[in-house]
């Protein structure tokens, strides 16, 4: 079951594994933005799939504009991987847009409860670090 906390700023809502925010403008300008939010805060998108695409090319169905951006902040994932070298089994981390009927939502993973399915206690600090410059990021836009 998915559990949510809703801020009191800005739409900015915590779910269970992760955080998300709705946004009053177009899926366009919320991809734009969000890719702008995400390099401020260090990240680079090192892949995309675009699920509305894809759905309509393996199932031949028609889905909302829906993109998931592979966010990488290079330090922090050599950090990480300096640390555990599996963990690249759970990176980049993975920040959604998609369209809504009102407008567009962005959300990301929460890294720490992402990597501590890996037991390493030392990769808290790095994933706190991760989940506070994707907070960042999103509650900017």
């Amino acid at each position: 079951m998915k559990t949510e906390q809703i801020h009191a700023k800005n739409n900015y809502k915590t779910i269970g594994y992760g955080f998300r925010k709705e946004l009053d403008f177009p899926f366009r300008e919320a991809v734009e933005r969000t890719r702008s939010a995400l390099a401020d805060e260090g990240f680079g998108v090192l892949c995309e799939i675009d699920i509305k695409e894809k759905l309509r090319e393996k199932l031949g169905v028609d889905f909302r504009n829906y993109l998931i951006l592979g966010a990488c902040n290079p330090p922090l994932a050599h950090q990480a991987l300096q640390e555990d070298l599996d963990i690249g089994l759970l990176l980049p981390c993975n920040v959604i847009v998609y369209e809504t009927d009102s407008g567009s939502v962005v959300a990301a993973i929460d890294a720490k409860k992402m990597l501590s399915v890996a037991g390493n206690p030392n990769l808290e600090t790095t994933a706190e670090t991760v989940n506070e410059k994707l907070r960042c990021a999103i509650e900017s836009l």
